[in-house]
């Protein structure tokens, strides 16, 4: 081949290869929504014989070993799997009908959605969850995170100037991209911890650190030389924001007011690309 036709081949195999992989994940989504399909409307089915014919619990114990027995190569006929069917069936009795609970937990594993079952009690908030894995394709180890972080409680409640600073469409999305408060328990410091302990510990942590900070956070580096002035100035921690795109300035604050063991301050400063003014919430 000539480097001209190995050039045209690569480019030729890169499409097959990215049509391939867009075909296995149709593939996937769509087993997942006719497995969700089959357990909801096995949970259903048993509601419907409980509401006429009075089953009790145990009759599920019968139904799980004939199915074991009918379908011995198949998995999730256990008697805990068939009970989470019925709950998943109460949970959402329009599971079929409903176009946003369908776009929403119909997307998601059924692992995830025992995870929203089990450790959510709102169905708004387990839509709310669900959609959120869907858009940063949380694992199931993420999403229990998540959830037992409050995340919907902290997102977007930082006390901010982003209001007076940033035009309207910005402001929103800077808003909801922050969290009051941020938890570290990761880190593991003890009541002596001061500020360059702490920036150690985060970055020996980056992984833990961006996932608490949420999507969107690229680290940039630390302890980051900036002149302004003709002064010089040292960043503790540098991000950048994907979808703000402009960069985030983190200073870190150590105290110990009132006997607590230390009280952890974020003071982010964000500097956008058309050098407005910065803009800051602690």
């Amino acid at each position: 081949m000539s480097e001209l036709d190995s050039n045209d081949y690569s480019q030729w195999l890169g499409q097959i290869k990215k049509q391939i992989g867009q075909a296995q994940q149709r593939a996937a989504l769509a087993v997942n929504r006719e497995l969700l399909l089959l357990y909801w409307q096995l949970g259903n089915s048993f509601l419907q014989q409980q509401a006429e014919l009075g089953w009790g619990a145990k009759v599920i114990d019968r139904l799980a070993a004939d199915l074991r027995k009918s379908f011995p190569e198949l998995k999730g006929f256990s008697r805990a799997n068939l009970m989470y069917m019925r709950s998943f069936a109460q949970t959402w009795p329009d599971f079929i009908d409903d176009p946003i609970v369908q776009q929403a937990v119909g997307q998601i594993p059924w692992g995830h959605n025992l995870v929203l079952l089990s450790k959510v009690k709102d169905n708004q908030q387990r839509i709310a969850y669900a959609q959120k894995t869907i858009e940063y394709g949380w694992s199931r180890n993420v999403l229990v995170h998540q959830i037992e972080s409050n995340l919907l409680a902290r997102q977007g409640k930082a006390v901010t100037n982003f209001d007076n600073t940033l035009p309207n469409t910005r402001s929103e999305l800077a808003q909801q991209t922050l969290k009051d408060p941020y938890l570290f328990d990761f880190l593991n410091l003890g009541n002596e911890a001061r500020e360059r302990d702490l920036e150690q510990a985060l970055t020996q942590h980056i992984s833990q650190f961006l996932l608490e900070l949420g999507a969107g956070f690229a680290f940039v580096g630390k302890q980051v030389h900036v002149e302004v002035g003709g002064d010089d100035f040292y960043l503790d921690l540098l991000f950048y924001h994907l979808k703000l795109r402009c960069y985030v300035v983190v200073d870190l604050l150590c105290g110990r007011p009132h006997n607590s063991s230390y009280v952890l301050l974020l003071i982010m400063l964000t500097s956008c690309a058309n050098h407005q003014k910065p803009h800051t919430f602690t």
